[in-house]
């Protein structure tokens, strides 16, 4: 008899326990997915940005400025030099110049200013030549990268030095 009773006592799970349970293991599993995802998508993006850079980078070699050559004394024209942003600066005295636009410290976008005749980046302050793309002060290791620059009657060219 205490056999019977011990049977009699046992109660299987109802089928839609099982479900749920199952159900909540498998959006545990998905959210958990999703969140290593959501975590390891910024670190790759930032492993993989340099590789990507350099190639798209070296993939341009020139880029034409339709209609820059109207661009009057003291101003700059901002482009895209690949996939890089780029500046072309036509300064009081006449000379065009052509630099990357990134900063060599960590990666910020510089600014040309006008009155100061200088290349500042707002992001940890450090200043450029806008003749040369020199590092002048603050914390950029290295010296802005020059371009090659030919005024025409359609346009300028910017090219690799």
């Amino acid at each position: 008899m205490s056999e019977e009773m011990s049977v009699a006592t046992f109660v299987p799970e109802e089928p839609g326990e099982q479900n749920t349970r199952r159900a909540f293991l498998v959006a545990a599993g998905a959210a958990g997915l999703l969140y290593t995802a959501a975590l390891g998508y910024p670190i790759y993006r930032y492993l993989a940005s340099p590789s990507e850079m350099a190639l798209s980078a070296t993939a341009v070699t020139e880029v034409t400025l339709k209609d820059a050559h109207k661009l009057p004394r003291g101003a700059v024209l901002m482009f895209r030099f690949g996939t890089a942003p780029a500046m072309l600066i036509h300064h009081e005295d006449g000379r065009w110049v052509g630099l990357s636009a990134v900063c060599t410290h960590l990666g910020c976008t510089v600014q040309y200013e006008s009155q100061a005749d200088r290349i500042h980046c707002a992001c940890h302050g450090g200043v450029y030549n806008a003749y040369t793309g020199a590092n002048v002060s603050g914390p950029p290791p290295k010296p802005l990268k020059l371009f090659k620059v030919a005024v025409n009657e359609t346009g300028v060219e910017v090219s690799r030095t």
